[in-house]
């Protein structure tokens, strides 16, 4: 949460590269509604102060963060790329 004296209250929700993905306006809302539409956000509220926040919503409610499951993505096979020979290649052409 951030204060800015004068301005209206807004939740802002950004992703976990810390882009904005979307603005509500909460002023005239009341905290029983504000309560309301965290839970519906998929937002964990803890029962006290000290609980501890399970493992699961850590990152809720983000539930594509890149830090819950290893990236799926495979990296490139030797096949992917170039198959040029080396004699081939412009020998005039010298690294930066």
């Amino acid at each position: 949460m951030k204060h800015i004296p004068g301005a209206d209250p807004e939740l802002v929700l950004l992703n976990h590269y810390y882009e904005e993905l979307d603005r509500i306006p909460l002023a005239d809302m009341t905290r029983t509604e504000i309560n309301k539409l965290l839970a519906e956000l998929g937002f964990y509220k803890k029962a006290q102060l000290d609980d501890k926040v399970p493992e699961e919503f850590r990152f809720s409610p983000a539930k594509d963060s890149p830090f819950r499951e290893p990236p799926t993505t495979q990296l490139p096979t030797k096949t992917d790329f170039s198959e040029e020979p080396q004699s081939k290649i412009d020998p005039s052409h010298k690294d930066l």
